[in-house]
């Protein structure tokens, strides 16, 4: 049976999304090497799902895809708007099913949020959204505060929650800077990942247990704030055995990563 619901969600998902998906499994596996933990109760598969993961680096997302392929389930992203509408890479993420997050104007803010909650409410696939909202600037690279985005609308859609901690991505390419306005930003990028496959980083990524939010009642002030802190609780708790080796800080510097936050959520040592 378990077999069977892969290949149902396989064939669901349009065939432009799946040959990216195969196609980015040869690529990280060419890249380094993984490891993955945890999976997605059977109970989950076939039904609406948000998967919330720690943002580390430029090259974790193709890291999650892999994940993701290979406990069988193919899974989207909630991305932002220029994304969606960018040239040629565009057009195939938007037939393949991914949410559109704009950062809009306060006006048509709640009519976006409602359309999403709706998305993801009727969506027979995961989805997958980074909580921070960008790679965190923790010198030790733990998550950073975040923002209450993702809990509200799992609250509002009243689907179950997947933390998914990641550790490892960061090592194949650095992040580089916040705008690219010439070839010498993207300088740094392509000499990392060009090392990357000499190198051999591991990554790996854990899916955790469902987080608990059946005390947290929606419509109470609060309620988002009270979610976003057991998601995000639920991730560095995954995350701390996945780097156990660099409890501090990771091994791997990267010059280029602006470390100027501090995680609220990294473990007391």
């Amino acid at each position: 049976m378990f077999a069977l619901q892969q290949d149902d969600a396989a064939r669901r998902a349009p065939a432009i999304w799946r040959t990216m998906l195969n196609l980015d499994r040869g690529l990280v596996n060419l890249v380094g090497r993984l490891t993955v933990t945890g999976s997605v109760p059977r109970e989950l598969r076939g039904k609406p799902l948000l998967m919330t993961a720690n943002h580390i680096g430029v090259f974790d997302a193709f890291v999650l895809m892999a994940a993701c392929k290979r406990i069988g389930i193919n899974p989207r992203f909630m991305l932002a708007g220029g994304i969606l509408d960018a040239p040629v890479i565009g057009p195939a993420l938007r037939v393949s099913g991914h949410l559109r997050v704009d950062r809009a104007k306060a006006a048509t803010a709640v009519g976006q949020f409602a359309e999403a909650a709706e998305a993801l409410r009727t969506t027979r696939e995961p989805i997958i959204v980074y909580p921070e909202g960008r790679i965190s600037h923790d010198p030790g690279l733990w998550p950073e505060r975040g923002k209450t985005g993702a809990a509200r609308l799992a609250l509002a859609a009243g689907v179950p929650v997947i933390p998914i901690s990641q550790w490892g991505a960061h090592e194949a390419v650095y992040w580089g800077t916040e705008t690219v306005n010439g070839p010498a930003d993207l300088l740094p990028l392509a000499k990392s990942g060009l090392s990357a496959p000499l190198r051999r980083p591991r990554f790996k990524v854990h899916f955790g247990t469902p987080v608990d939010l059946s005390d947290v009642e929606p419509e109470r002030p609060g309620a988002g704030v009270r979610a976003h802190a057991k998601i995000m609780q639920a991730i560095t708790d995954g995350l701390i055995p996945l780097r156990r080796h660099e409890p501090v800080r990771p091994r791997f510097h990267d010059p280029t990563r602006p470390t100027d936050t501090v995680s609220p959520w990294k473990p007391q040592h």
